[in-house]
């Protein structure tokens, strides 16, 4: 039967790592890539027997790319330490991977706010792939690259997604930074009908077109805020553009 490792990025997970690391009990190995965490983060990998390897935080592609190499298994999942694999999503990733005819696996992702799960703001990710078959590209939401047929499993992560609505707009204020950098390096230009539409849109398709009106309140916070990181990502590529960081 393959095996299966699990690789799980943290900075200061304390709070979150141990229920990641007990969803995962089922993989035959778990690493740790670390960015330099000072709480309490390592101790408790280690505590939980994880393989750990330390590297100062650069992109979300390269701390990946590097903890694959670590990786002994045909199959790698990779994890959030403020996600959960549910006991019927361990049987489906147990049958998944004896697909060899399949090289990755697409795993859905609701979000959850405000004490709910927000089920049509989710999303669906590659996370299960064989380790031969895959590499990492992009510095922020990360693409996952994989050379061969893509399948989906049907049940979905546990995704506690955000600890608060001030830290998700802080979390999407420090990815804009990155994202409008990696803009910049691919030549790409803004103006300010870029920073009228691009958030009007972003609202409508999360609040409207995919029926985020139907999850109630938390949604209608959520597609805000999705609106606002979209335009600090092009006001921050404006900045850039001017040289005016």
């Amino acid at each position: 039967m393959p095996k299966l490792s699990v690789i799980i990025p943290t900075y200061n997970e304390d709070k979150y790592l141990k229920g990641a690391l007990h969803s995962v009990q089922f993989a035959d190995e778990i690493i740790i890539v670390d960015s330099l965490s000072t709480d309490k983060t390592v101790e408790i990998a280690e505590q939980h027997g994880c393989k750990v390897v330390s590297r100062a935080f650069d992109n979300f592609s390269n701390q990946k790319n590097y903890a694959l190499e670590f990786a002994n298994c045909e199959w790698v999942l990779f994890l959030d330490a403020d996600e959960r694999i549910p006991y019927q999503l361990q049987v489906e990733i147990k049958t998944a991977i004896n697909q060899f005819d399949i090289k990755g696996f697409k795993l859905k992702f609701p979000h959850f706010f405000m004490n709910r799960f927000l089920f049509h703001q989710g999303s669906s990710v590659i996370r299960l792939v064989q380790r031969e078959k895959c590499r990492f590209e992009g510095s922020v939401h990360e693409k996952l690259i994989i050379d061969g047929k893509i399948g989906q499993l049907k049940t979905s992560v546990l995704h506690y997604t955000y600890k608060g609505f001030e830290h998700y707009l802080k979390k999407k204020d420090s990815y804009a930074w990155f994202q409008a950098e990696q803009m910049l390096k691919k030549g790409k230009k803004t103006n300010y009908f870029h920073l009228a539409f691009k958030p009007f849109y972003r609202f409508f398709h999360s609040y409207i077109i995919k029926g985020g009106f139907k999850d109630g309140l938390p949604a209608l916070a959520v597609a805000a805020a999705n609106a606002y990181g979209v335009f600090s990502r092009y006001s921050k590529l404006m900045l850039l553009q001017k040289n005016l960081k």
